[in-house]
C-alpha cells in the first residue's frame, strides 16, 4: 500500500486489488469471519456505548482508514459516494445477522462463548499490531469455530424462532456508524493525508481493541468508555499537521545533489579554460568566476538550509 502497510488490509489487498472492492472487503470482513455475530451473541450491544465501540472499532477501524487514506484515488465527493454505497450492503447485512443471533444463542452457552469472543478480538488486536504475530496467530473464523464447538449446550437448547427487533435495530446502527466514520475519512481524506500518520493510529487502534476485548472478560468495567477514549487519545496522537511527506523530503535533498554535480562540472571546464588559455589575465578573470558562482552557491545552500526540516 502506498501510505501504511497495514497488516490485514494488506493481506486483502492481494487477493482484492481495486480500491473500492477492497474496502468493501475490510468493512464487510467482520460479518464474513464470524466476528460481528460472535460480539452480538456475547452482548456486546447491549447499549449505545456498545454500539458505538463496535462501530467505530469493528467496522470502521485502522484498516479501514488505510484503505481510504492509501487506496481511494478518486475526489472527496466520489470517495464518499463508494462509502455509502458499500454502507446500503453492509447495513442490511448486519441486521439480517442479528435477527439470527437469538437462534444461535439457544443452542450455545454464552458464559463460555463471551470468552472466545474476547480471545477473537484480542487476536484481531494483535493482528492488527504486527503482520508476524498474525501469521502465527489462528485466523478469527478458526477461533469463533473453536468457540460455537466448546459452547454448544445441547441438554439446554432451545430453538427460537423470534426476532429482537431492539437488537436488530442496534446491530444497524453499528454498521451505521462505521459508516459514517468511513465516509467523514473519505471527505476529508486530502487533509487527513498531511496530517496522519497512519502507522501511529494503527499501533494505537489495536491498544483500543485490547481495552474492548478486556471489557468483554470483565477485566475492565463494560460500563466505561474506555476503548472509545482509547480511541480518541490515539486519533490526537497520529496527528502530525507540520510533518513533510517523503517526496517533499525528497524534493528538498535533490538539489543539494544537483548543485553539488553542476559544481564539480563548472570546476572542471574553468580548469580546461585556464589550461586551453594559459594567459595570466583569463586565470584571473577564471578564479573571479568561480568565486563567484561559490558564493552565489553558498547563499543558496544556506537558504536551502534554512527552509529544511530540523532533523534534515
Amino acid at each position: 500500500m502506498s501510505n501504511s502497510q497495514h497488516p490485514v488490509a494488506h493481506r486483502i489487498e492481494r487477493a482484492a486489488g481495486d480500491g473500492t472492492r477492497l474496502l468493501a472487503t475490510v468493512m464487510c470482513l467482520p460479518l464474513v469471519d464470524g466476528i460481528f455475530p460472535a460480539l452480538v451473541l456475547a452482548g456486546a450491544l447491549s447499549g449505545v456505548l456498545g454500539v458505538l465501540e463496535i462501530g467505530l472499532l469493528i467496522f470502521g477501524g485502522s484498516a479501514t482508514v488505510a484503505v481510504i487514506l492509501a487506496e481511494l484515488d478518486g475526489t472527496p465527493r466520489e470517495n464518499a459516494r463508494s462509502v455509502l454505497a458499500i454502507g446500503l450492503l453492509l447495513v442490511p447485512l448486519a441486521a439480517f445477522e442479528a435477527a439470527l443471533a437469538p437462534t444461535i444463542a439457544g443452542l450455545v452457552d454464552l458464559a463460555v462463548f463471551e470468552r472466545f469472543a474476547a480471545v477473537v478480538i484480542l487476536a484481531v488486536a494483535a493482528r492488527t499490531a504486527s503482520a508476524r504475530v498474525g501469521e502465527i496467530l489462528p485466523r478469527p473464523a478458526a477461533i469463533i469455530g473453536l468457540g460455537l464447538l466448546a459452547s454448544v449446550d445441547l441438554a439446554g437448547a432451545q430453538f427460537v424462532t423470534t426476532v429482537d427487533a431492539g437488537l436488530v435495530a442496534r446491530a444497524a446502527a453499528a454498521a451505521g456508524s462505521g459508516v459514517v466514520f468511513a465516509v467523514a475519512v473519505a471527505w476529508f481524506g486530502p487533509r487527513l493525508r498531511e496530517s496522519v500518520e497512519l502507522d501511529r493510529f494503527r499501533f494505537g487502534s489495536a491498544v483500543a481493541l485490547g481495552v474492548f476485548s478486556l471489557s468483554l472478560l470483565g477485566v475492565v468495567p463494560a460500563d466505561g468508555p474506555f476503548a472509545l477514549s482509547v480511541l480518541c487519545v490515539t486519533g490526537l496522537f497520529a496527528l502530525n499537521p507540520g510533518g513533510e511527506s517523503q517526496g517533499e523530503r525528497e524534493r528538498v535533498g535533490r538539489p543539494t545533489a544537483d548543485r553539488s554535480t553542476d559544481g564539480a562540472e563548472s570546476g572542471n571546464s574553468d580548469a580546461g579554460t585556464e589550461v586551453e588559455t594559459g594567459t595570466d589575465a583569463d586565470a584571473d578573470a577564471d578564479v573571479g568566476g568561480g568565486v563567484a558562482i561559490d558564493n552565489t552557491g553558498d547563499a543558496e545552500e544556506q537558504r536551502r538550509f534554512e527552509d529544511r526540516a530540523p532533523w534534515l
